[in-house]
């Protein structure tokens, strides 16, 4: 098997590549480097240069649109009307902090509370994903007495200095500390795949990263997962997988975090929030970028009794945290989500997509497994002709990105190698858009070399 990719992004633009580009762009693009610097990243060999979205298009400056097949950020479509209209009507009335009394917040955290099981009662506020996973681990860590962290190997949580720490993806020189254990995800590629063994084998590991952490002297406070586990290259089933591995983390007196950031509000189409589907019970739910619809607003959703023994002791406030215009923002996508049942039409349209790959599969070996739910999938990429066949090649994923994108249509690749096509588009991406997704993909496939 190949090794483990060294680079993050490997389908981000390179300018040592050579790749030709119009002038206005080269341009651009000078500017941009001379200003922001190297820690700006660009997606593509080609970037793309975007003035407008809508729905789940967008659009160059000169009107050519664009799949976008990747962005979960804004959950109910780009440049959606419901969202703009009750920002804009808040920012012209109120926005503050949470420290006045305001009945909104209090209003949308009731309705978004009524979405979880019974035993998650309560909801902190932030901002982004990542010092929403930063409040957690604060918390757990509170409430163990311990820090010691479990993490899938290629686990993506966040850029806070904490949650970077958590974070394996963002490359080797993201150096993890101590307090840290990664463990392998389940491959559902490459693991045993009889009833009970993946869920049994991740279990394993997750004990074993709890005796590494013992090893080191470090108590165990928290195993956190994306529950689709999507930069680990995304899995989805068996349905269940991860409940045996939180029995674990609980037996060990942890506490398990579920990271709702990329699967929740919907997206899977069968269920609000990617944990209902393996049947387990976390203590701390973290929310982020769909929230808002791209207006910064994140969430920990978590047991009254652990935030009452948080609250307690710390004091935590944020100034944004939960403001009245964001939180209008955030009651604007849920009423985007049910009035136009976006969640229905996640599982219909994923089907679509997800049959059309299955069916693009079965006609080219390279395609060694299609995953995933809803408007959540992955295709994993192989070389058929080395191994057993099911090598990762992330040299091909590399190119069906790019390929795609000179289509028009925005994927990207993640996993631990690097070889899994990402698709997560918003949610408003219908039957038409899986189309022209699967259109493109078969043309790419068949223009480049077997």
């Amino acid at each position: 098997m190949a090794a483990a990719r060294t680079m993050h992004m490997v389908n981000s633009y390179d300018p040592s590549a050579g790749v030709p580009l119009g002038p206005q762009t080269a341009a651009l693009i000078a500017r941009r480097q001379k200003v922001l610097g190297a820690p700006y990243r660009l997606f593509y060999q080609r970037p793309v240069e975007l003035s407008r979205g809508e729905g789940a298009l967008l659009f160059d400056p000169e009107g050519a649109d664009y799949l976008d097949a990747y962005n979960n950020v804004p959950a109910v479509g780009h440049s959606n009307a419901r969202v703009q209209e009750a920002v804009a009507a808040q920012l012209g009335r109120l926005n503050t902090h949470t420290r006045y009394l305001t009945d909104s917040v209090v209003d949308y955290s009731e309705r978004l509370l009524d979405l979880f099981p019974d035993h998650l009662e309560q909801v902190i506020y932030a901002c982004t994903g990542s010092e929403a996973v930063d409040l957690a681990l604060r918390v757990a860590a509170h409430v163990t007495g311990a820090h010691g962290v479990v993490i899938t190997s290629n686990a993506y949580h966040g850029t806070t200095q904490a949650s970077a720490a958590i974070s394996p993806s963002l490359g080797p020189h993201n150096v993890l500390p101590p307090h840290v254990v990664t463990v392998m995800a389940p491959d559902p590629l490459r693991d045993p795949s009889g009833e009970g063994e993946a869920a049994a084998l991740f279990a394993s590991r997750v004990g074993e990263g709890i005796a590494e952490l013992e090893r080191r002297g470090i108590r165990f406070s928290a195993l956190i997962v994306d529950s689709v586990l999507s930069s680990d290259g995304l899995v989805t089933h068996p349905a269940g997988v991860l409940a045996p591995a939180v029995e674990v983390a609980r037996r060990h007196g942890g506490l398990y975090i579920a990271d709702e950031v990329q699967p929740g509000f919907g997206r899977l189409g069968s269920a609000w929030w990617g944990f209902a589907r393996h049947g387990v019970e976390p203590d701390l739910v973290v929310l982020g970028k769909p929230m808002g619809n791209g207006i910064p607003i994140s969430a920990v959703v978590g047991r009254s009794r652990i935030f009452d023994a948080f609250g307690r002791d710390v004091r935590y406030f944020n100034t944004f945290g939960g403001n009245p215009v964001s939180i209008a923002a955030a009651q604007a996508v849920l009423d985007e989500i049910d009035q136009r049942d976006l969640r229905g039409n996640a599982e219909l349209s994923g089907s679509a997509l997800k049959q059309g790959l299955d069916e693009l599969a079965r006609q080219d070996a390279r395609l060694g497994q299609v995953r995933g739910e809803g408007l959540f999938l992955a295709v994993e990429l192989v070389d058929p002709d080395v191994g057993n066949g099911h090598d990762p090649h992330p040299a091909l994923a590399n190119a069906i990105v790019n390929g795609l994108r000179g289509k028009r249509v925005l994927v990207s690749a993640s996993g631990r190698y690097d070889n899994v096509l990402k698709i997560r588009p918003p949610l408003v991406f219908e039957p038409q858009h899986a189309a022209r997704l699967l259109t493109a993909l078969d043309e790419v496939l068949d223009e480049l070399p077997h």
